[in-house]
């Protein structure tokens, strides 16, 4: 069985967690999921009509991302997943007996982030919660499998640093 790797892209909304990750499984190959779309509906219903999510809606919706990362790793298969993953706490759920997992952090500055989110459509998480976000958010700390991406920009330039970063050749 091989190491696989797990990058976990993560930061707040409109970060390009989406975007990065896309560009990220075109270039490599690797199994993908958008960490929304295992959002249990209820927590879909709550961002739209413009309510935070609280820990106790985020723990299952962890949980689901958690097991998808354990299901890559059983099938020896390297993945993408994007999570905002905003709390300490909230990685350790992921990173728990999973030692594949890598964070991506996008940090991307507070009006760059309302701008995206200004421009963004067709998504049920409205801007009116950036500040939630950006309230719940803990930077990962150097003693986590994180690597810092302040570039911005070009999503292709961001995975050539994610790539340089993860020592591979792809």
């Amino acid at each position: 069985m091989h190491a696989t790797t797990t990058v976990i892209v993560m930061g707040v909304s409109g970060a390009g967690k989406s975007t990065v990750a896309e560009a990220l499984v075109r270039r490599t190959g690797w199994a993908f999921a958008e960490g929304d779309d295992l959002h249990p509906e209820a927590n879909r219903r709550r961002m739209a009509a413009g309510h935070p999510l609280t820990d106790d809606d985020r723990w299952p919706w962890l949980r689901r991302i958690a097991d998808w990362i354990g299901a890559q790793e059983s099938a020896s298969r390297d993945g993408v997943v994007t999570c905002s993953a905003l709390r300490r706490a909230y990685r350790e759920v992921l990173t728990a007996g999973h030692p594949s997992v890598r964070f991506v952090y996008l940090a991307v500055g507070h009006a760059e982030l309302e701008g995206r989110l200004g421009r963004r459509t067709g998504h049920y998480m409205p801007a009116a919660l950036l500040q939630s976000q950006l309230d719940t958010l803990e930077e990962p700390g150097p003693d986590e499998p994180v690597i810092v991406d302040r570039g911005g920009g070009d999503p292709e330039a961001t995975v050539d640093r994610i790539l340089a970063a993860l020592g591979t050749g792809r």
